[in-house]
């Protein structure tokens, strides 16, 4: 159902709403699942081909377009686009603390948010693509975990494809969360000593901001205690191509100078830390991060029990303290407003088993759809030697490995990016 169109700048945009059903095999009760139609001014009644956008995360909307720069510019050269609020996001019926208190306990909010993965992502598209166009096959773009959803799309429902585009976020197909966060760590480490090499000034900074974490009971702005584990959570800006400014010039503040200085972290230096971190907006994120690499296995808090092996990330005891990264740890749920209420669901989706596979590794085998994707060289969150290694068993999927951007290419240097990858999956280059 179109809502309403309207225009800004260099774009046409519709709104687009949708009922689907909550479970796909036992349609019943239906959720809302929001879609923004992007259309170059002037093409509106063209017979433009779809190119469907699905956004990192999970638990994230989809960017709300402001102007025809970067990879939406390009895009909309060839396509009209459709930036999908994944269920649970944005527009789309959401999923947030106060909404998962109208459940009973518990455990009716877990057997509610196991419909909440990329398996019944794409189960949406694919409603949604059969009523905007009929059994006409569309174009993808994933970003980060929109790539994951790109693969289960490939290996679920491929006669919906024409073509899949993927930008640093090609997972695994079959290894367990814990192999893939002891990779993440290593990264982490590797990105810790570039960062402290580039600002050599902030190993007895961030040293001193712990310890003094550590020591006191200090609040954000918003009322929760930042801990010295909640505050080296920063470090999952680290895999942006701005990530170790970002956190830099934020550091420069964190404690007052001159006169007036007291020994304490400075109130502005709390506020942008805790806009930094997106944990209390995006539930969606914590509850069901680890559930993205989990097929018919629990994770058992993973990324918990793997930091055990890590001795480099030990809080006390060395002059180098290591930032953590893309993980999500139980302790959070203590942390963080708006997951307190949920930690009680959360310990349920850890323990779980009954994750349904993602991936149909023989259907994958024998793919025919055109993939085209970028895998960033230096990826801190999507571990490059494993993203070669599902290519190695897809065929029709041409790579483009570079090191010349992050894992934020796609915002960073969009129409690059994109222009790449469309000249690669049509033969260009």
């Amino acid at each position: 159902m179109i809502h309403s169109t309207h225009r800004i700048p260099g774009l046409v945009l519709r709104d687009h709403s949708f009922e689907l059903p909550l479970d796909y095999a036992k349609p019943g009760q239906t959720i809302s699942i929001y879609a923004r139609e992007v259309i170059a001014p002037g093409m509106e009644g063209a017979d433009q081909p779809y190119l469907v956008y699905f956004q990192g995360g999970p638990g994230s909307g989809a960017p709300r377009p402001n102007s025809s720069s970067g990879w939406l510019g390009r895009a909309l050269q060839d396509y009209r686009v459709l930036l999908l609020d994944q269920r649970g996001t944005g527009r789309s019926t959401p999923v947030t603390t106060r909404s998962l208190a109208d459940f009973v306990n518990a455990q009716a909010q877990a057997d509610y948010l196991m419909h909440f993965r990329a398996d019944n992502i794409v189960r949406d598209a694919e409603a949604i693509r059969q009523q905007l166009i009929g059994q006409k096959p569309w174009s993808i773009l994933g970003q980060s975990y929109g790539g994951f959803c790109a693969m289960r799309y490939l290996s679920a429902a491929p006669e919906g494809l024409k073509e899949a585009l993927i930008t640093g976020g090609i997972p695994s197909l079959f290894r367990p969360a814990d192999d893939v966060y002891r990779a993440t760590y290593r990264r982490v480490v590797a990105k810790n000593r570039l960062y402290y090499q580039r600002y050599p000034g902030d190993v007895a900074l961030v040293r001193r901001i712990v310890d003094h974490l550590l020591r006191h009971d200090v609040r954000l702005p918003g009322g929760a205690q930042l801990t010295a584990q909640r505050f080296l959570q920063l470090g999952l800006q680290f895999g942006m191509s701005d990530g170790f400014e970002s956190v830099h010039y934020l550091l420069e503040e964190a404690f007052a100078l001159g006169a007036d200085a007291r020994g304490g972290l400075q109130w502005n230096f709390l506020f942008h830390l805790e806009q930094m971190q997106t944990f209390d907006t995006n539930p969606i994120y914590s509850l069901l991060h680890e559930a993205c690499y989990t097929q018919g296995s629990a994770s058992q808090w993973s990324a918990q029990r793997v930091l055990a092996e890590f001795s480099e990330f030990a809080l006390e005891g060395s002059d180098l303290v290591m930032f953590t990264g893309e993980m999500v740890y139980p302790w959070m749920f203590d942390s963080y407003a708006q997951l307190q209420p949920l930690k009680g669901v959360a310990e349920i989706l850890a323990a779980t088993d009954a994750w349904p596979a993602l991936y149909d590794v023989a259907r994958l085998q024998h793919n025919t759809v055109p993939v085209a994707a970028a895998v960033y060289f230096d990826d801190m969150y999507v571990h490059r030697e494993f993203s070669e290694e599902t290519a190695a068993w897809v065929p029709n999927m041409k790579l483009w490995v570079t090191n010349e951007h992050e894992h934020n290419g796609l915002r960073a240097d969009g129409a690059t990016v994109l222009g790449r990858l469309l000249a690669l999956v049509r033969g260009a280059v």
